[in-house]
């Protein structure tokens, strides 16, 4: 007699972010999918003589923790492993195959006046005809041309460059590739082409060379070493190079239907965007600085990164060194407070680097003849309702942009559990909001996964898997007239 037992599949992403990771099992079973968080750790940039630096051994060790973690579950048999990871940054190898130092974080400020400088080489059109990339000093393009213009002696022993989820497919497999969406973020690669822009790197100063063969998303890289094996005790199975890029992976796995609807991506940044069949690089989207980031089943992400919760954060770590603050009473108390009369562009260049953001904020308000916020609550509000308000801004630009309306937002990732957001963001927009899931980013990256084991055949079904197995939470927006006056300020302020 056969068993009644439907089979479940069972894999693990491993999720990195700029301030934590994570590793998560996802066990696929009847067409929903299930997701445990088996291990959880933080990362942090390290300053080393004024540079800043992400410790990729910390990350490393913490993978095969991570995969020690699962070997102890063994309650499934594992299928796959997969790694996605925050966009651009990067590491080099010599030739005999060693990692040249620690990455670069993108936060330096080494790449600081690279965009004008390099202008000069290729002008800022051309770069946009060849790559569809925005312009932000973090890209992949400055910060390699900041070490050539420093003469950095590392360029001078590279054989290879890899980003930073190839670095980790790399030490478990000892394979090297590069996965398409994370290709698209470096603005080095043409999307047009599907090749890496060569008239980039002449520019540069660098060889063509140092990059890796792009891959699609779902594709195998290798199997597991057999000495991270023995070390962890983890299953010799298949390393997929999932959406890489962590946007890319959340956004494959928004629970939408049709093509009504816009996403924000919300964390550190917020990714504003809608999803296209091809790359825009029309006048208007050069004009307006907006990307366009390879997705999942050959769609293109066109979006705008916004400077997201990293704001909120920076104040929330100053104010905790002072004595511990209670986040969810701190949103109440926002929610309190009168509309802010102060409003700031969360883009303001100097918010993008470490430092006093409290500081920051009384110098922007300073610059732009705004009160400055006093209380927590009072910084809380203005932080969050000018997010809003950009977040208005950019679905307002990519209405000309895209040729489908716009009926209604998902919000994904961690800042869908910020309810006080989800609400701002209906009310500045006018739109209904769909909150969740919030573990959007591991839920993509175990989907891609299933998807290259042939689980499911194309991302209409992976967003099928998500709906039947996740619940998201509405937010209808309420008057609009106060946040019609707001906006108007806004855009005077932020020019």
């Amino acid at each position: 007699m056969k068993s009644s037992r439907k089979p479940q599949t069972r894999f693990l992403a491993i999720d990195l972010g700029t301030e934590s990771g994570r590793a998560v099992a996802g066990t696929l079973k009847a067409g929903k999918l299930a997701v445990e968080e088996i291990h959880r750790f933080p990362n942090r940039m390290v300053n080393v003589h004024g540079h800043w630096y992400w410790d990729i051994w910390h990350l490393y060790e913490e993978i095969k923790q991570a995969m020690r973690a699962y070997a102890k579950l063994a309650r499934t048999r594992l299928q796959t492993i997969g790694i996605d990871t925050w966009g651009v940054d990067f590491g080099l190898l010599a030739s005999d195959g060693s990692i040249l130092g620690l990455p670069f974080s993108y936060r330096d400020p080494r790449t600081r006046g690279m965009i004008p400088k390099f202008q000069k080489l290729v002008p800022r059109q051309r770069i946009y005809e060849l790559t569809g990339i925005q312009f932000m000093n973090v890209n992949t393009l400055y910060q390699l041309y900041s070490m050539v213009r420093e003469k950095s002696p590392l360029l001078d022993v590279a054989s290879d460059l890899l980003f930073m989820p190839d670095l980790f497919n790399y030490l478990l497999t000892g394979q090297k590739a590069t996965e398409f969406t994370f290709a698209t973020t470096s603005q080095l690669y043409n999307p047009f082409k599907q090749e890496w822009a060569g008239e980039l790197f002449k520019a540069v100063g660098v060889p063509v060379k140092l990059m890796q063969r792009v891959v699609r998303p779902g594709s195998i890289i290798g199997k597991v070493l057999p000495r991270v094996c023995e070390e962890t005790g983890f299953p010799r199975c298949p390393v997929v190079a999932t959406t890489s890029h962590d946007t890319a992976a959340a956004v494959a796995a928004i629970p939408a239907q049709g093509n009504d609807w816009a996403y924000i991506s919300s964390g550190t940044w917020s990714l504003v965007g809608v999803e296209t069949s091809r790359p825009n690089t029309s006048e208007a989207a050069f004009k307006h600085n907006f990307t366009n980031e390879g997705g999942i089943g050959g769609t293109f992400r066109l979006l705008k990164n916004v400077t997201g919760l990293w704001l909120l954060r920076r104040c929330l770590d100053e104010w905790n060194e002072r004595g511990q603050l209670n986040y969810d009473s701190f949103l109440k108390a926002v929610a309190r407070q009168p509309f802010p009369e102060t409003l700031l562009d969360p883009d303001w260049p100097q918010f993008a680097y470490p430092g006093s953001m409290t500081s920051l904020v009384d110098r922007y308000c300073d610059q732009t003849g705004q009160k400055v916020p006093f209380w927590p609550r009072e910084f809380g509000s203005v932080i969050l309702t000018s997010l809003a308000l950009k977040y208005r801004w950019v679905l307002d630009k990519l209405r000309a942009l895209h040729k489908h309306p716009i009926r209604r937002i998902h919000i994904v990732g961690g800042g869908s559990k910020n309810g006080l957001l989800c609400q701002m963001a209906a009310d500045a927009t006018g739109l209904p909001v769909y909150a969740g899931p919030a573990e959007a980013t591991a839920i993509g990256n175990v989907m891609v996964q299933a998807m290259a084991l042939g689980l499911v055949s194309s991302p209409q079904e992976i967003r099928q898997v998500v709906r039947a197995s996740f619940k998201v939470k509405e937010y209808t927006p309420g008057p609009s007239r106060q946040w019609d006056k707001a906006y108007e300020r806004f855009c005077e302020i932020a020019g």
